[in-house]
């Protein structure tokens, strides 16, 4: 029985980690919107960037949310603790994710009072924001959150609440950390990237697409910068392990970088998701007849965003961790739901594979014709 509880608290880790690593990928919607004024000189330029990630933006929205839901049904007290306690920052997260879907919704529609260049300035607002906040939330899985928990809460009647802040910030602290902020900026660079190669393979348009690979020179520099020395910094510092018999929480030196050696396949992921990203990269850059870079460093992203949140939550190591105290740090074990709720959900992400099916083949439906600027004339369909 144990056994089994401890094998379902990996599993769901690492459908968390998918959701997680496939909404990476997804941001490069946001990335696209994030360069809609800079690559579109014209309104027409503009109206095809924004067709191009408005088919898409659905996808990432829906991740988004399954992500949260997934979280909050297997490991609750993650879901209580930091979207009850940094609540300022998940609440900026999906303000802009909000501003996003209204934006698509109105800034065609006729009679509108904003006017088309503010909904699209908020499709901008929400291509820098989202990803920076979502980088700078996930780093601190590896850096840490002022919080506390105190599951002898539950049985105070006046007070019965398992975790609190530890700051009056509620998760805006998470910006203070540099660190936090590295991350988050090599996401939003590398959704501008991804954003770019999307429009290379789906947009044919002789004046933008030359004007999109050379973006992808200009954003590859800071997010190599800024991922490398993230990577670099997390690898070396010292990192948050459990005691598996105790369920002690300690400092370890060189913890993440144990977890992938100790772990070989992660390393494999890893390396292998660092590859595809940088070959996607060289093709989108350097080969004027190639579309497909796009396919190449999306998936190189997944690899690598995967192996990342593996990382954090494999091997005895505490993926949500206190700089309060670090004996309130969350673990897989302290932290999921019970076997049952565990057991159930298990039988019920089976059907994982058939809704991934459906979301390739409308995918595939929807990016069978490549967008021009005459199919969007005249088009009353578009955004």
């Amino acid at each position: 029985m144990e056994s089994t509880y401890i094998f379902l608290q990996h599993y769901w880790w690492f459908i968390i980690s998918l959701l997680g690593a496939l909404l990476v990928f997804l941001l490069f919607v946001q990335g696209g919107n994030s360069l809609l004024f800079h690559l579109g000189k014209n309104e027409t330029e503009r109206a095809l960037l924004v067709n191009a990630t408005g088919s898409k933006w659905e996808f990432t929205f829906t991740t988004l949310v399954t992500f949260g839901g997934a979280f909050f049904a297997s490991f609750p007290l993650f879901y209580s603790t930091s979207f009850g306690g940094a609540y300022w920052l998940w609440m900026l997260i999906l303000f802009s994710f909000v501003l996003q879907a209204i934006s698509y919704e109105f800034q065609s529609k006729l009679g509108n009072l904003l006017g088309k260049r503010t909904y699209q300035s908020f499709l901008v607002f929400n291509g820098v924001m989202g990803p920076v906040l979502l980088g700078a939330a996930v780093a601190t899985f590896f850096n840490g959150s002022d919080f506390l928990v105190s599951k002898s809460n539950l049985t105070e009647a006046a007070i019965p609440v398992i975790s609190h802040w530890g700051n009056e910030w509620h998760g805006l602290d998470a910006l203070a950390n540099p660190w936090n902020l590295m991350l988050g900026l090599a996401v939003c660079f590398l959704a501008r990237i991804l954003g770019c190669l999307y429009f290379i393979r789906s947009i044919r348009d002789t004046e933008l697409i030359p004007r999109c690979r050379r973006q992808l020179l200009g954003d590859s520099v800071p997010f190599l910068l800024f991922f490398l020395a993230f990577v670099i910094h997390t690898l070396l510092k010292d990192g948050f392990a459990v005691h598996p018999e105790t369920g002690i929480v300690f400092m370890e030196p060189y913890k993440y970088f144990h977890n992938l050696t100790d772990m070989p396949i992660l390393l494999v992921l890893f390396l292998l998701g660092v590859t595809g990203v940088l070959f996607g990269l060289i093709r989108g850059i350097f080969c004027h007849t190639s579309r497909n870079g796009f396919w190449f460093t999306g998936t190189g992203t997944i690899l690598t965003v995967l192996s990342l949140l593996l990382c954090v939550g494999y091997n005895h190591t505490a993926y949500y961790p206190s700089t309060a105290d670090l004996q309130s740090s969350l673990t897989l074990a302290n932290s999921s739901s019970s076997l049952f709720t565990l057991k159930t959900m298990a039988y019920v992400s089976l059907l994982l594979p058939v809704v991934v099916a459906y979301i390739a083949y409308v995918w595939k439906v929807m990016d069978r014709k490549p967008l021009t600027s005459e199919e969007i004339t005249g088009n009353e369909d578009v955004y």
